[in-house]
C-alpha cells in the first residue's frame, strides 16, 4: 500500500520515511491546507527522498483560501511549477476552479502542459466541485492526463467513513483511468481499514504513519 505522507516543510520527512511513508506530498503552511514550499525546502526534500527512492509530489498553490486564481496568481503558480520541475520533483499537486465551482479549464491546461513528464495530482479543490458534476470532472481530468484526485469525498470536518459511499462511487466511475486518493481524517490507525473498505491501495494524510 502507498502511504502518502502530507508533509509541512522538511522537518518530519526523515522520520516519516523511516516509519513507512513511501510517497511524500510536500507543502508549506498546512494550517491553510498547504501552499507552495520554498525552493530550499523542495531541494533538500528531493535530495533526501531520492536517496531513499521515495517519490515527492510538490504542491503548487500560491495562498490559502479558495481555489479561484487571478492572472497574477496563475503566473506565480506557473513559475513555481517550472522551478519545482527544474529541481527534479517527481510530481505536482494542483487545482484551479472557476467562481461557479467548475474546473478552471484554461488555467489547468496551462499547468498540465507545463508539468509534462511529471505525475499530476488534482488536490482537494475537487471537493468544492458540486457533487453532481464530480463525475464529469473525473472525465475531464482523466482526458487531460491527470494521474490522481485527492478527495475527502465530502465535508472536510466529517470522518472519512461518513463519505465511503461517495468515495466508492468516484472510484467505480474512475475505473482505473486515474486514481482516487482518499485523504483527510485518515491516519496510521485507520489507514488499512479505509483501504480495505474502499478497495484501494493508496491513502494520504499528515498522520498516515506514526511520528512519535
Amino acid at each position: 500500500m502507498i502511504k502518502e505522507f502530507c508533509a509541512e516543510n522538511y522537518t518530519s520527512i526523515p522520520l516519516a520515511i523511516a516509519k513507512g511513508a513511501n510517497r511524500i506530498e510536500l507543502c508549506d503552511n498546512l494550517a491553510v491546507g498547504g501552499t507552495t514550499p520554498s525552493t530550499g525546502v523542495i531541494e533538500e526534500t528531493l535530495s533526501y527522498a531520492n536517496e531513499k527512492e521515495i517519490p515527492v509530489m510538490t504542491i503548487i498553490r500560491p495562498r490559502g483560501g479558495d481555489f479561484v486564481y487571478n492572472d497574477i496568481e496563475l503566473k506565480i503558480m506557473h513559475t513555481d511549477l517550472i522551478e519545482a520541475k527544474k529541481l527534479g520533483t517527481d510530481g505536482v499537486v494542483i487545482g484551479c476552479l472557476t467562481p461557479s465551482g467548475w474546473i478552471d479549464e484554461e488555467a489547468m491546461e496551462l499547468l498540465i502542459e507545463t508539468a509534462e513528464g511529471l505525475q499530476i495530482t488534482f488536490h482537494m479543490a475537487f471537493d468544492q466541485i458540486p457533487k453532481e458534476r464530480q463525475f464529469e470532472a473525473i472525465d475531464w481530468l482523466a482526458d487531460h492526463g491527470v494521474d490522481r484526485i485527492l478527495t475527502h469525498g465530502g465535508e472536510a470536518n466529517e470522518p472519512i467513513e461518513t463519505h465511503f459511499e461517495q468515495l466508492k462511487k468516484l472510484i467505480d466511475y474512475a475505473d482505473g483511468r486515474l486514481i482516487i486518493l482518499p485523504g483527510g481524517k485518515i491516519d496510521h490507525q485507520n489507514a488499512e481499514f479505509v483501504a480495505e473498505k474502499l478497495g484501494i491501495n493508496e491513502v494520504h494524510g499528515t498522520k498516515i504513519v506514526p511520528l512519535d
